[in-house]
């Protein structure tokens, strides 16, 4: 008899709307342009058969940190939090002794996404990474495309601490580079210490008229370079509410999957999420 594991949403973020701390959050984008709490996400968990989730930082402060932190406290099904500290400060094993007492801080991230050539790079930044590993915490890629070989170099440079590409590394779905896009994902794969989410394709592709088979080519590439043990999935709720629902985007990789075995499945859905997080 297979065992059963717990199913876990491994990325969503919650924020109470702010038009000018929020304003990647544009006027195509309205969808997002409110707040979202546990208590919109949970009926959507339970009705598609999540135990849990991880909330996942959407702002750059101590404060998003603290936000999600409590959240976490009052509401149990968030199984485990990715905030944000200062990487680059001289004090960082400061702040994250600080925040070593809080069980349900499991990881960081800083969106690099949004951050000019080099940044991963940099001696102070680099010194903040090192830094996680003492503390047991792990560090969420948030990358375009584009900086697939700047991750490169960066993970190469820690080969004990636990990494993960968030949405697979946003490829520019249907337009020249998906050679080199593929190219990237399978040298960063080589990385034992590196895991990838199946997170945020939807946001990638065309919001009004994506189909399944768009994503077919890049979810080929990550399970044959990661295979089904470094792979994990996510929602990306609420962003996804751009080009999903909730079940539309999770129809996705469910389908994708859906030849595979039962143990395959269940690391994918919540087993690698909970020994990545450590939840």
């Amino acid at each position: 008899m297979v065992r059963a594991i717990s199913r876990i949403d491994s990325h969503q973020h919650f924020w109470k709307y702010n038009s000018v701390r929020d304003s990647w959050i544009t006027d195509d984008m309205s969808v997002l342009q409110k707040d979202f709490y546990p208590k919109d996400i949970e009926p959507l968990l339970r009705k598609n058969k999540f135990d849990g989730c991880v909330a996942v930082q959407a702002d750059q402060s101590e404060t998003e940190t603290n936000f999600l932190i409590e959240l976490a406290a009052e509401n149990s099904f968030i199984k485990g939090v990715v905030g944000w500290v200062n990487l680059l400060s001289p004090s960082i094993e400061d702040r994250l002794t600080h925040f070593n007492k809080q069980s349900k801080l499991k990881g960081v991230r800083h969106v690099v996404q949004g951050e000019s050539t080099g940044f991963l790079m940099q001696k102070d930044f680099l010194r903040g990474i090192k830094a996680l590993e003492k503390f047991n915490l792990t560090y969420d890629i948030l990358i375009r495309e584009h900086q697939l070989e700047e991750a490169i170099w960066f993970v190469n440079q820690f080969p004990n601490q636990k990494f993960v590409i968030d949405h697979i590394a946003k490829p520019q779905m249907g337009k020249a580079g998906k050679s080199e896009w593929k190219k990237g994902m399978a040298v960063l794969a080589a990385f034992p210490n590196l895991y990838c989410k199946l997170s945020g394709m939807v946001t990638e592709a065309n919001w009004k008229s994506w189909k399944h088979e768009d994503f077919t080519l890049y979810l080929d590439s990550v399970f044959e370079n990661f295979g089904t043990r470094r792979l994990m999935y996510g929602s990306d709720w609420p962003v996804c509410l751009v080009a999903a629902s909730y079940r539309d985007q999770l129809s996705i990789v469910e389908q994708y999957i859906s030849h595979l075995t039962e143990v395959e499945k269940q690391a994918i859905m919540g087993e690698n999420a909970i020994k990545f997080y450590n939840l």
